[in-house]
């Protein structure tokens, strides 16, 4: 490797370790301030922290490849991402903000349903926490085994070490600085990540010639790649888009909005958040195409067209360049890794250790029970990685539908309807992940095709989660004047707001 690559690749890892150093000095006081930074993030920091820890690897690796393979039809599921990134700074984040601190300050997505519905029965907290903990525990090992086959593939550093080495980083600025450190350090992989997908599509255009002799040579290989219906039918459109909706019930994501200063900050926070992702997804779609007459003009090899960004940035930069670039691809990994790790954490210590195990634990106490919980479930993952073929690629799109149908339509229902009861949640969430699991492992074929082929899982599992959320709400008691008062306390903080 040269030794510029390595030079900025050094600087990136230190880089991010002071800043889970600082976020140690300035956010460690109480448990507040580990899982959420003190509810006093900034809207750039919420904005590019949800955009890095959502987008991962797949938007400099996975976007590029598929569009290099099939061609501009392939954008659907960008779109459909961008729309409902755009609706969950609209419809959810005001309100979520607002409710999570009325309904007594939740700090995680279990904490607030079993505020929000009054449960004493802790039944929410239980099966929604155990969702949270077992998903991400394998969401988070696939992140993990991305990122020890990238420093195996571009840096030919064994697979384990490799997987070491981006565990530890991202294990120590974790542990460290709590909710702050990952906001920040998102907020920094963001902004390299944008730059990056700027840098690699424009400088590659030029050398091709540009845009129109890039049009020329794609079309020459296969007019199709050009045709946004090929291959297409309306279903597989659905299905595509439908990935948008999953933004409603990522914990990950939606935590983001919980711990913004104010919600008077969600105009910058959604213009500031759109922008980067409306920019970074054309540029992730530009660089498949610039790949595929780069490499159709040079007459290079390329095996795996997941790795064109990766080619792209070794053979087209200086060293130094191509090590930030590199950068680039660690920090889509290492930022979702983060959240994934922070949220886990927060299950584990707020809504399992303080729960069941400890009511009267002091702050002091559950921010030390949550570091070790990062240490624990960063350890569970590794053994999990350590198995390639246990990478659980697929499982990531099933998590994606999983929480999305799980969560989504519960947390939209519980800031729009007073009249949904804890029942009502309760159904949805089970009937939302068990639909999803019935339509992903079923064997169950329609025209020679699996249920999730023929639909993605996502769209049964928000239909029958809404059904079952109206349909327990309405043949059960309704809430209670005290709940019904915290509904209208947000409704009219929300009103004051705008």
């Amino acid at each position: 490797m040269e030794t510029g690559t390595v030079i900025a690749l050094v600087i990136y890892f230190l880089l991010m370790l002071a800043i889970g150093v600082y976020a140690y000095r300035q956010s460690s006081s109480n448990l507040s301030e580990y899982m959420l930074g003190g509810r006093k993030l900034g809207p750039a920091i919420t904005a590019l922290s949800a955009g890095a820890s959502d987008m991962s690897g797949w938007l400099l690796m996975g976007l590029p490849g598929a569009l290099y393979l099939s061609g501009i039809s392939q954008i659907w599921i960008a779109i459909g991402l961008v729309l409902g990134a755009w609706a969950n700074y609209l419809f959810l984040a005001p309100r979520f903000r607002i409710y999570t601190e009325i309904a007594k300050d939740s700090i995680t997505l279990p904490d607030y349903f079993e505020h929000r519905f009054g449960d004493t029965t802790r039944s929410l907290r239980l099966i929604s926490a155990l969702v949270i903990v077992v998903f991400f525990t394998l969401y988070t090992a696939s992140g993990v085994v991305a990122g020890g086959k990238l420093f195996e593939t571009v840096f030919q550093l064994d697979y384990f070490y490799g997987l070491a080495l981006t565990v530890s980083v991202v294990i120590l600025y974790t542990l460290l600085g709590g909710f702050l450190a990952v906001s920040m350090t998102d907020f920094v992989q963001g902004i390299i990540m944008f730059l990056a997908l700027v840098i690699v599509p424009v400088v590659t255009i030029d050398i091709v010639g540009g845009i129109t002799p890039m049009l020329n040579v794609v079309e020459a290989l296969n007019p199709a790649h050009l045709d946004l219906f090929t291959g297409t039918s309306v279903l597989g459109i659905i299905s595509l888009m439908a990935w948008g909706l999953g933004y409603f019930g990522q914990p990950h994501i939606i935590v983001r909005f919980m711990a913004i200063r104010s919600v008077k900050d969600f105009p910058v926070a959604r213009r500031i958040g759109m922008s980067w992702m409306i920019v970074s997804l054309l540029g992730a779609v530009a660089t498949g195409f610039v790949g595929i007459a780069y490499v159709q003009q040079t007459s290079t090899t390329l095996a795996d067209p997941e790795t064109i960004f990766i080619l792209l940035s070794q053979v087209l930069f200086h060293p130094f360049v191509t090590g930030f670039l590199l950068a680039a691809l660690l920090a889509a990994v290492m930022s979702t890794i983060s959240s994934q790790l922070l949220v886990t954490s927060s299950a584990l210590t707020q809504d399992f250790y303080k729960t069941f195990f400890n009511k009267t634990a002091s702050d002091g106490h559950l921010v030390m029970i949550g570091r070790l919980s990062v240490l624990l479930v960063a350890v569970v993952a590794v053994v999990i990685a350590l198995d390639r073929s246990s990478s659980i690629l697929s499982l990531v799109s099933n998590a994606w539908a999983g929480f999305g149908a799980a969560f989504g339509p519960v947390v939209l229902c519980s800031l729009y309807w007073s009249r949904m009861t804890r029942q009502g949640a309760l159904a949805g969430m089970i009937v939302g992940a068990a639909t999803v699991l019935f339509w992903v492992y079923a064997p169950v074929n329609i025209a020679d095709k699996p249920l999730n082929d023929l639909l993605y899982a996502m769209v049964p599992g928000v239909i029958m989660a809404t059904i079952a959320i109206v349909v327990g709400s309405l043949f059960t008691a309704k809430p209670s004047a005290e709940l019904v008062a915290q509904f209208e306390q947000m409704q009219r903080e929300l009103k004051e707001s705008q």
